[in-house]
């Protein structure tokens, strides 16, 4: 490695993407091609850096079998930060694989967590947990310490264990404060900021109360029934009704937690449900057909009885009922919390994430752009979706699969 190669790349080590720019700036050659695209990287000129990240992998010879897997983890990185989530995770495992095999630990974990990092934007949790789980942190660069203790803290927060979470801030700040990168000293701060916002509002007789993720993580273990509308399902001690797929079923669930203990006329079930002010007979079948679903599959947590106007929510064991609120409404709600991350989402990608087809997607972005809450950048198949950061409050109970119950 030459003198301008190895000094480019503690400027990048360091942070400093113009000073390992101006040692490569005019060089054509592999490894600075392959500096060049990581420094563009962290300018944020994501499709210029993998282009020459690209171009360094093929001018490898096929012998230089770390200096290609190390570019094939730098590529993923990138993607990530453009949430392109489309590339195999094969490739990134491969890549992992040869680096571990040829002594580079360092590059090797990078990999894997940016395999982890990947699979806690899709909401995959229990993928991303055995990936980070046994990963020390102790003997990695500074940096890439900080990364790996943000990422064990997310996947902690997202499974509300707030006690872990705290834990891994704290060491991330350790590492951050090690390294002294600005950006993720930022980081660290902004995620430390989720503890002290309002996470979700309970709703109930005696008001609007805001919750912190600490308030949450305590009233799920309460052994309260809760109607959670943050994750869409029905939550009794360790049981778990998931209610996601089944929106009208769980509108009603909804609107009986509501009015707990009280009951729900069918007028208003149905208004709610089906969406009409003008309810014929052929709408009252249809709610005592929903009604009879919902009360099967809700069966070992509550019974829903008739009542002379409409229907009331009874839990078993004497259970309080609890409504959960998101911090913002509307049916966007982890749609939003997705595009608040900062980072430009292309159509596909954000469907993946949310599981849902692109056309739903579609639809629900164009509703949010005209109401002006999100706007696209590029045309065709280089559109990308954005919107401004939710302060105030934090998303976590918003992202896909927050809590894996089921």
């Amino acid at each position: 490695m030459d003198s301008l190669i190895a000094a480019s790349a503690r400027a990048l080590a360091a942070g400093d993407a113009l000073g390992a720019l101006k040692r490569v700036a005019l060089r054509e050659d592999p490894p600075a091609l392959a500096l060049r695209g990581i420094a563009m990287a962290q300018l944020g000129e994501h499709p210029r850096a993998r282009e020459l990240l690209r171009k360094a992998a093929r001018g490898f010879g096929t012998h230089e079998h770390l200096a290609r897997a190390r570019c094939v983890v730098a590529e993923a990185e990138v993607a990530l930060a453009m949430r392109d989530l489309s590339g195999s995770p094969r490739t990134l495992a491969s890549a992992s694989a040869t680096l571990l095999a040829g002594g580079d630990t360092v590059n090797a974990m990078q990999a894997r967590l940016v395999a982890a990092r990947r699979l806690l934007l899709l909401g995959r949790l229990d993928e991303a947990a055995s990936l980070l789980d046994g990963l020390e942190s102790a003997g990695l660069p500074p940096v890439l310490a900080t990364v790996a203790e943000l990422s064990t803290a997310e996947l902690a927060l997202r499974q509300l264990q707030t006690t872990k979470a705290r834990t891994a801030l704290q060491r991330s700040r350790r590492a951050a404060d090690r390294a002294q990168v600005p950006a993720l000293l930022a980081e660290v701060a902004d995620a430390s900021a989720a503890f002290e916002r309002p996470a979700a509002r309970r709703l109930g007789g005696e008001g609007e109360q805001l919750l912190h993720l600490g308030d949450v993580e305590a009233l799920l273990a309460s052994g309260a029934l809760v109607a959670d509308a943050c994750r869409h399902g029905l939550r009794a001690g360790s049981e778990w009704l998931p209610l996601a797929r089944r929106p009208i079923l769980f509108t009603l669930v909804r609107e009986l937690a509501a009015a707990w203990p009280g009951d729900v006329a069918r007028e208003a079930l149905i208004a709610s449900a089906f969406r009409t002010r003008h309810p014929d007979e052929t709408h009252r079948a249809r709610l005592r057909v929903e009604m009879g679903r919902l009360r099967a599959l809700a069966a070992p947590m509550a019974d829903i009885e008739a009542t002379a106007r409409g229907f009331v929510l009874k839990p078993l064991r004497g259970r309080e009922v609890v409504l959960l609120a998101p911090p913002i409404d509307g049916e966007q709600a982890s749609l939003i919390a997705l595009l608040s991350d900062g980072a430009a989402w292309s159509t596909s990608a954000l469907a993946q994430a949310l599981g849902a087809s692109q056309r739903t997607v579609q639809r629900a972005l164009v509703e949010l752009e005209a109401d002006g809450r999100v706007r696209a950048i590029g045309q065709a198949r280089a559109r990308r979706w954005l919107a401004p950061p939710l302060t105030g409050f934090t998303t976590i109970l918003l992202l896909p699969a927050a809590l894996q119950l089921d």
